[in-house]
């Protein structure tokens, strides 16, 4: 069993068993037929991967790292914020008809902004701080910017990255306000350790831990007989994250010289429903 399958296991059995639930709560989401969708919910679910000692991807089910990492790449290498800069289809129920989804994710990290020592957007003020700064306490992004939030078509999930060096390793806390378990952790989970070992690459440091900090972690109530018979499966050691030893620079990486070893990994599930 990989780490990743421990500890989403044991969040699934928490939300589960003593979660509280939303039913007939004044909630926003609704599902396609326009019923509310209701979840079971924990507050302040706290988790930790060593990534000196696996890469923690989910593998009761297949995660499509490629995708999932196409996507980290979009919003913090790209900075972009056009779903035609993106080689999947998941964000285009946000989209207008240009493709845009607003003033959100990486149209956030690439606004420049001023510091003493020049202009600086927040993903190269981190890169600078990595380089120049490394015991610096305040290497962080933050894209829930509340200036622009009616200018978003979503308000960002995962909205705040610290990153702090311990020694030769590089840790990250990446801060989410809202979670759902079945759809978005094991994505969310392999994506930003993806991008704490490139950014550690690019740096010169080793991948060390990244802290996962989610304020709402729920389950909606027609995902928990999936989330139940997930649990249930069968799980496969941790694969090994391979990283082209010649790319040296943050922005070269791309989704052919960043991959995955040895992931085994259980039936894919399809046809979740999404509640909007």
């Amino acid at each position: 069993m990989s780490r990743a399958d421990d500890i989403f296991i044991s969040n699934c059995k928490q939300i589960l068993n003593e979660g509280f639930s939303t039913e007939n709560e004044r909630v926003r989401p609704k599902w396609s037929d326009g019923s509310f969708a209701y979840t079971m919910k924990s507050f302040c679910v706290v988790n930790r991967y060593d990534m000196s000692d696996e890469f923690p991807i989910l593998t009761q089910r297949y995660i499509n790292f490629s995708a999932a990492l196409d996507e980290i790449l979009w919003i913090w290498q790209k900075k972009s914020n056009n779903v035609h800069d993106l080689n999947s289809h998941i964000w285009d129920s946000w989209a207008d008809e240009s493709g845009s989804i607003g003033k959100a994710y990486g149209y956030q990290l690439g606004v420049k902004h001023k510091y003493k020592e020049g202009l600086f957007d927040q993903v190269d003020r981190v890169l600078y701080d990595l380089t120049n700064n490394p015991y610096s306490r305040r290497m962080l992004t933050n894209i829930f910017v509340h200036a622009d939030l009616h200018e978003m078509n979503l308000y960002p999930c995962a909205y705040s990255v610290t990153f702090n060096i311990t020694g030769k390793k590089l840790n990250a806390i990446l801060n989410q306000r809202s979670q759902d378990m079945l759809v978005a952790n094991g994505w969310n989970v392999c994506q930003y350790a993806a991008l704490l070992a490139m950014m550690a690459a690019a740096c010169g440091y080793e991948p060390g831990e990244l802290v996962h900090v989610i304020a709402d972690a729920h389950i909606y109530d027609r995902h928990i007989p999936i989330v139940e018979e997930l649990i249930k499966r069968p799980t496969y050691p941790a694969p090994k994250l391979i990283i082209d030893p010649d790319v040296q620079n943050f922005y070269s990486f791309t989704t052919q010289n960043v991959r995955l070893s040895e992931y085994r990994y259980g039936p894919k599930i399809t046809g979740i429903p999404v509640a909007v």
